[in-house]
């Protein structure tokens, strides 16, 4: 039996729970924490060693390396005073401080936007101001301005569990073709300056195939993996890319599902993949964020309209049909 376009509208807009998308256990430091310090409690992870790595060990111990947390809240008081997020680590690498001499109040991200509970009645108001301002944190307040917590879209794609939707799109709908790539041989501390200036949360290391004038993707540089290279006091400025990027890369094709790409993030635990096409000549990326844009009410309008033309359309054929049947056996 076809279903209706009620069971439609249904089935793609029951309410998530809300509850998994609240980090109850946000990571949270005090203000008066130096710099460095408060990058070693970001970086904590599950298995890691304590002491710093030899130049030979570096690769293999960064590939394994695990941050617990892709931001911390700066708290004081019970009070929240500002952020400090993967972003903030990445501009701060860049501008060349001295991370051992800085305390967070001196460089966090101040105001800081948030939520109140009592507005959190659905994900689209922390999706509306995701979008707005352009962040991927934003902490829940309850009527009193304490901390409920911390929504990200990790844990909106957490509460979602959005299967027939990914289902229904392609890589292509919502990938980003602005990428920002560079070469192998550059520095860490140079592509950080080139993420600061352009703003992004990754580079794509290429490769030149100078026969067919095109650029291979052969790694990735992240926001995450610039603050393991600062936790380890890596001395960017000496190392090239090529010694620590990820590699080698697992691609998408725009044509994919975006249930390919959302099984593919979480069985390897990253945030964004590389898309490529036409034999390297087409590059793009997808992220947690460019997911949640299936989520749009714009967006799943459209996709439960179509939906629902596509019932009407099966249940008038199936109905010619009928009439065709009964009129063979009449």
């Amino acid at each position: 039996m076809l279903p209706s376009s009620i069971e439609i509208n249904d089935r793609f807009l029951a309410t998530p729970d809300l509850e998994m998308a609240i980090d109850r256990k946000p990571l949270q430091i005090t203000p008066d924490t130096y710099l460095q310090d408060a990058i070693g409690i970001m970086s904590q992870a599950r298995g890691s060693r304590c002491s710093l790595p030899s130049d030979n060990e570096s690769k293999n111990l960064l590939s394994d390396y695990q941050p617990s947390s892709s931001c911390a809240l700066v708290m004081e008081g019970g009070k929240l005073l500002g952020i400090l997020t993967e972003r903030d680590i990445v501009r701060l690498t860049a501008s060349e401080i001295l991370f051992d001499r800085v305390q967070v109040s001196q460089v966090m991200t101040q105001p800081v936007i948030t939520l109140s509970q009592s507005n959190f009645r659905d994900i689209f108001a922390a999706l509306f101001l995701f979008r707005r301002y352009r962040i991927r944190h934003l902490p829940l307040m309850d009527g009193e301005n304490n901390l409920v917590g911390v929504i990200s879209p990790a844990t909106i794609r957490n509460a979602m569990r959005p299967a027939n939707l990914l289902k229904l799109r392609r890589v292509a709908d919502v990938m980003s073709k602005n990428v920002v790539h560079a070469p192998q041989t550059i520095s860490v501390l140079d592509i950080t300056q080139l993420m600061a200036q352009q703003k992004v949360s990754c580079v794509v290391i290429t490769q030149e195939d100078q026969e067919e004038d095109i650029l291979i993707p052969v790694g990735i540089i992240t926001e995450r993996d610039i603050m393991q290279f600062q936790s380890l006091q890596l001395n960017l400025n000496n190392i090239t890319v090529q010694e620590v990027m990820s590699t080698p890369l697992f691609l998408l094709s725009p044509e994919d599902y975006l249930l390919k790409a959302h099984q593919e993030m979480e069985y390897r635990r990253v945030r964004r993949l590389v898309v490529s096409w036409n034999w390297g000549q087409g590059l793009g990326i997808i992220t947690q964020t460019s997911l949640l844009r299936i989520f749009d009410p714009m967006e799943m309008y459209g996709v439960i309209n179509t939906l629902q033309r596509t019932v009407q359309e099966l249940e008038a054929e199936n109905r010619r049909l009928s009439r065709i049947v009964k009129e063979i056996k009449g």
